[in-house]
């Protein structure tokens, strides 16, 4: 006896068959993994670190909540950037290890990606810093 094929209607991803809390359930189990994947990257560790110690801070250097909104956010949008990034880099050395101009320019693109937000994270967290200690 043959295995059945699926059927043309069944999705490929049974997660896209799934609704309602049974849905949200199984994505946050997703996400998650995700977030333990990450945690083996190097740099999402050194990130998720960081941001153990810069998240109470926020709470403390801010004064009103916008300005801990910004503090704390810049320090969520860097991990944000370097999980998307590491998913960039993931997807492509899955598509083989020979070095390709494309490959290399998404990886490029992606890691400029983490430094701008770098920059903006380390921007917003000087100005907090400045505005408390130097200028009243």
């Amino acid at each position: 006896m043959q295995p059945s094929s699926p059927s043309p209607d069944a999705p490929a991803n049974p997660q896209k068959a799934r609704s309602g809390l049974n849905r949200i359930w199984h994505a946050a189990g997703y996400s998650m993994e995700g977030l333990r994947a990450g945690w083996n990257e190097k740099a999402f560790r050194q990130e998720a670190i960081a941001a153990m110690v810069l998240l109470p801070l926020s709470l403390w250097l801010g004064r009103s909540w916008v300005e801990v909104a910004l503090l704390a956010g810049s320090v969520v949008i860097v991990m944000i950037v370097e999980l998307l990034n590491t998913g960039i880099e993931t997807a492509i050395d899955r598509i083989g290890p020979e070095w390709h101009d494309l490959s290399k320019r998404a990886k490029d693109m992606g890691s400029a990606a983490v430094l701008l937000a770098l920059l903006l994270c380390i921007g917003i967290w000087a100005a907090a810093l400045f505005q408390r200690f130097f200028h009243g």
